[in-house]
């Protein structure tokens, strides 16, 4: 099948290039403190058959791979089982694969030149010269082009993003209200800075991503970047780029934040706006906050890995190149 030539293909790769293989734990005390990110919840009972411990099946293996870095190790990938509530369609499964690297003392960068090998190793393996998705074509084999977001909503929405960001980060609902309205897009008299800016990238600028080649969107603004450190030289953005195919979203990467103190505050935040939507918060992993204290300068990556077997593999769906979905 595809999907094994392709795992196969990827493993070696990376083993090739002396990464360690991990599998981390799927049941962790955070899921992750993503405002819109899902978890599925389970009790741990004690001997006695008394409810002893909350859990949470992961949302993504970030946490445990970061405390890995702490401990040392250097550079490693995960092929993840993870899950995610809320989350059924053409793209989205409510447990799928992720696969997750991390190269200490590298830049993000090499996470961008990363991605474009997988990518062409990805057809290559399967077979094909062109990815294609709902009427959209990409050369995985052709370098991806690699666009700012500021870039992004000028180009496809004639939106100024910057003009909403202040000095050190800071936004402007209002601004970004006005030139989304501007740009023929519905703004609710409650959308956040953060929704707008997600009506804008949902309507006007993933349609036009990864077309002819892959795209890699880099420098969000430090607000949708909870988990990545500031650009140097400019702290309105974050080292953090998404990598597109087709318009499907393939990966999302970050120079990994190593502030402990700073990533608390986001997750605070995080958790503050996710009480505010749906009326529930995550806790706080103080484990991962420890390991951040020692952990290294480094970089990460994780990739929906269905979503480029189904590219690879010229499926419609992720439900197609899986073993067995969930019914």
């Amino acid at each position: 099948m595809v999907r094994n030539r392709i795992t196969r293909a990827v493993r070696g790769w990376f083993e090739d290039q002396d990464f360690v293989e991990v599998e981390a734990a799927a049941l962790q005390v955070s899921p992750g403190n993503e405002a819109h990110l899902h978890a599925f919840q389970t009790t741990m009972l004690s001997l006695a058959g008394e409810p002893d411990q909350t859990f949470y099946l992961h949302t993504s293996p970030e946490f445990a791979c970061k405390k890995l870095l702490a401990a040392g190790e250097a550079k490693i990938f995960d092929f993840a089982r993870v899950w995610r509530n809320r989350e059924r369609g053409p793209l989205h499964h409510p447990e799928f694969v992720m696969l997750e690297w991390y190269r200490a003392g590298a830049p993000y960068q090499t996470l961008m030149d990363d991605c474009a090998v997988l990518l062409s190793l990805a057809a290559e393996t399967a077979g094909t010269r062109r990815f294609s998705f709902r009427g959209l074509e990409c050369d995985p084999h052709q370098p991806p082009e690699r666009l700012t977001v500021a870039e992004a909503f000028e180009r496809h929405a004639g939106v100024d993003l910057l003009a909403s960001l202040g000095p050190g980060g800071g936004t402007d609902r209002d601004t970004l209200a006005a030139s989304a309205k501007a740009a023929g897009i519905r703004v609710a008299d409650d959308d956040s800075w953060a929704d707008v800016f997600s009506k804008v990238i949902v309507e006007k600028v993933e349609p036009n991503l990864g077309q002819g080649h892959a795209t890699i969107l880099c420098e969000y603004p430090v607000a949708e970047a909870a988990l990545a450190r500031p650009k140097p030289g400019d702290p309105r953005v974050a080292e953090r780029f998404e990598l597109y195919a087709c318009g499907v979203e393939l990966a999302n990467a970050f120079g990994e934040l190593t502030d402990p103190a700073e990533q608390r505050r986001r997750f605070a935040a995080e958790m503050d706006e996710k009480a505010r939507i749906y009326g529930e918060r995550y806790p706080i992993d103080e484990d991962f906050l420890a390991a951040l204290e020692i952990m290294p300068e480094a970089s990460g990556a994780a990739l929906g890995f269905d979503r480029l077997v189904m590219l690879a593999a010229g499926a419609s769906r992720v439900d197609q190149v899986m073993w067995v979905p969930v019914a």
